[in-house]
């Protein structure tokens, strides 16, 4: 695994963490680009676009009742707290998880070594 491929699980941990913490998908976003520009700046377009996806898959990770998205879920479907966290929330997680491995898949495909 190179270097960038380990920045790219970075950037998606990151993107998660925050997720979690605050409940937005928008603000996981742009905080973790915020936090890891310093660090990719100066990559090429390919490796800064795949970057970009990680950072978007992590900020879906796993919603929960933090999430406003969560309750409108709850109420337009009419589901239990138990059946949106088991509908609502495996989705986002299986969301974010086939972006990551989609990105990574990329990385190794088209990013020479």
């Amino acid at each position: 695994m190179t270097t960038l491929h380990a920045d790219l699980l970075l950037a998606w941990g990151v993107a998660v963490l925050i997720r979690q913490a605050t409940g937005s998908a928008t603000v996981a976003t742009t905080t973790t680009a915020g936090i890891m520009a310093a660090s990719f700046h100066l990559l090429p377009p390919l490796e800064s676009s795949l970057l970009a996806l990680a950072i978007g898959a992590g900020s879906v990770f796993f919603c929960h009742s933090n999430d406003a998205a969560y309750w409108m879920i709850k109420s337009f479907f009419g589901l239990t707290l138990r059946q949106t966290l088991w509908i609502w929330s495996v989705l986002q997680t299986i969301v974010s998880l086939v972006g990551l491995i989609t990105a990574s898949a990329l990385w190794m495909i088209l990013v020479p070594s």
